[in-house]
This record gives structure tokens, C-alpha cells and sequence, in this order.
């Protein structure tokens, strides 16, 4: 009985999730763009956990912030992923006629030098701006990459949402088959987009400074660059209000830390890459998943921060 119920609501969330994603996507983009922004401020009033994240998540990373700022970032944090939506639902539609229109360039020439040394490339990236379409537009350009996904645990809406993201070329690495995925992809001179931005459990991950504070971070993308010597080039996607799109930005492959000590090697690098992707987030904090609770593993004896 319970796996009835399970089954059956499995498919209660694929049949949903694909009407929203149907409905966004067959509406004019300014009407789509407006729905969206409806459902932001929707999710906004109704997500009261989710807004309590991020309040605590700003105190502690912010606190020169007033309440107002605050605010200010939670709500633009619903309208990034309501925009992220709308973006999402039209991925069928877009092709290399249209894109420049919707995603512009900056800094292209740091990824394409780097992919011309032959290592592969190590991406790292983070839950900023609308970052399911940043690996899509840089396919629909012509640079079809692999990226590392964490399994919905919905099977049907997982392969929902796959079939979406490698319309253009991409392919999926499972967590659950990473290390040899990403070497693979790397061996074949491919890139690989890493997000590191998120929790990991205390097993998984190693404890790095974000924003100050001590956070469970992934390894693999320190460990795979340190093994294969692929360069590691930051990559993230923006919104750009005044200019209307969105903005994918390339920085200069990150010079690895290379002591000797492969240990202490791994936690300086995972300690610089945070860094990276923390001065990209001061910058546009707005567009930052603020929502999750990035701090919620902590060091051995430590109370919790939620």
C-alpha cells in the first residue's frame, strides 16, 4: 500500500511539474516572463520555511545588512527562480538563431583557451542566476558539455527535467557514477560543469569557509583537477535588468594550490573555489539560492545553525 501511494504520487508530481512546464512554454515570452513573476510572489507568501532559511542564512552571512536589504535579497531570490522557471520551460524552443537575443558572452575566451590545451575543462559553477540555462545556451553556442546532477527522487520528473537539459547536446553524470563519468568525459578532452555551492553530509564532503562561517563542501571538483591536471575554469550565469538577458560569464582558469600534500591540497583548493564563487554572490546576492540551508552540516561538536 504505501508503495501505491508512492507510485501514484510520483505521478501526480510528473503530470504537474509537465503542465507548468507546458503552459510556460507555449506562452508569448513577455506573458511567460509575467507569470512567472506571479509565481514568485506566490511562492514568496507561501514558502514561510523557506524564507525563515534564508533570513538566517543572511544574518549570518550578511549581518551588515538591515531588514529592508534583507528583504529586499529573499524577494529577489523568488523572482530568479521564477525567471529560472519561465527559461526552463522554453529550452524546446530555442535554437542558434535566437539565442544571442537571450544569452550573451563574457569572457568566452578564457573557457575556449582553455579547452584548446587538451586536458578537458573543469567547470565551477554555482545555483546562481538561472544556472539550468547556463550549460544549455553554452550548448545551443556549439560547446556541449557534461555536468554533475544529484537524482531527483522523483524518477519521472527526473527524467523530465533530463530530457529538457540535453535537448542541445548536454549529458547528465549521475552523482552516483561521478568519478568515473567525469574522468571519462575529461580523458575525451570534454568539459564538465561542477556545482559546488551546496550542503554535503559530514562523509561526503570536507569543511571550507563560506562567507566566513565553516560549510560541508564537495571535494570532487579540487580532487578531479588535482588528478588530471584539467584547468578549472569559473563559470556563471547572470541577469542583467538594464540590458534585458542574461549574462554568462567566464573568469580566467583558477591556478590550483600544488604542495605535495594531497590532503591539505584538496582543502586549499575547495577553500579558494567557495571564495570564488562567494565574491560572485556579493555581487549579485539577489540571484543566490539563499533558500538553502548551505550551513546545515556541521563540524563534529558544533550545535546546530537552523
Amino acid at each position: 500500500m504505501p508503495g501505491m501511494r508512492a507510485g501514484f504520487q510520483a505521478r501526480i508530481q510528473y503530470s504537474l511539474a509537465s503542465l507548468l512546464l507546458g503552459f510556460l512554454g507555449v506562452l508569448p515570452r513577455r506573458a511567460a516572463l509575467g507569470a512567472g513573476r506571479l509565481l514568485a510572489y506566490v511562492g514568496y507568501a507561501a514558502a514561510a520555511r523557506q524564507r525563515r532559511v534564508a533570513r538566517r542564512n543572511l544574518r549570518m552571512a550578511l549581518p551588515e545588512l538591515s531588514e529592508p536589504e534583507r528583504t529586499r535579497i529573499v524577494r529577489g531570490v523568488f523572482r530568479n527562480l521564477g525567471r529560472l522557471l519561465v527559461e526552463f520551460s522554453r529550452f524546446p524552443k530555442l535554437t542558434r538563431d535566437d539565442i544571442e537575443d537571450l544569452v550573451e558572452y563574457e569572457g568566452l575566451e578564457h573557457y575556449e583557451r582553455a579547452l584548446a590545451e587538451g586536458r578537458g575543462v573543469l567547470v565551477l559553477t554555482a545555483h546562481v542566476g538561472a544556472w539550468e540555462l547556463s550549460s544549455f545556451a553554452h550548448s545551443v553556442y556549439g560547446y556541449p558539455m557534461k555536468f554533475l546532477t544529484r537524482p531527483i527522487d522523483n524518477p519521472l520528473v527526473e527524467d523530465l527535467i533530463a530530457r529538457y537539459r540535453t535537448r542541445a547536446g548536454n549529458a547528465v553524470i549521475s552523482r552516483t557514477d561521478a568519478v568515473r563519468g567525469v574522468l571519462k568525459a575529461l580523458d575525451d578532452k570534454e568539459a564538465v560543469g561542477i556545482l559546488v555551492d551546496q550542503n554535503t553530509t559530514r562523509g561526503d564532503g570536507v569543511f571550507a569557509d563560506f562567507f566566513g562561517i565553516p560549510a560541508a563542501t564537495t571535494p570532487g571538483l579540487a580532487m578531479f583537477a588535482l588528478r588530471t591536471g584539467a584547468p578549472v575554469v569559473p563559470g556563471f550565469i547572470r541577469w542583467d535588468e538594464a540590458r534585458g538577458r542574461h549574462v554568462l560569464e567566464f573568469q580566467p582558469p583558477e591556478p590550483l594550490i600544488r604542495s605535495g600534500d594531497r590532503r591539505a591540497d584538496v582543502l586549499a583548493n575547495t577553500a579558494r573555489f567557495n571564495r570564488i564563487v562567494e565574491d560572485f554572490v556579493r555581487k549579485y546576492p539577489d540571484q543566490w539560492l539563499w533558500i538553502h540551508r548551505r550551513w546545515k552540516t556541521r563540524p563534529e561538536g558544533e550545535a546546530p545553525l537552523y
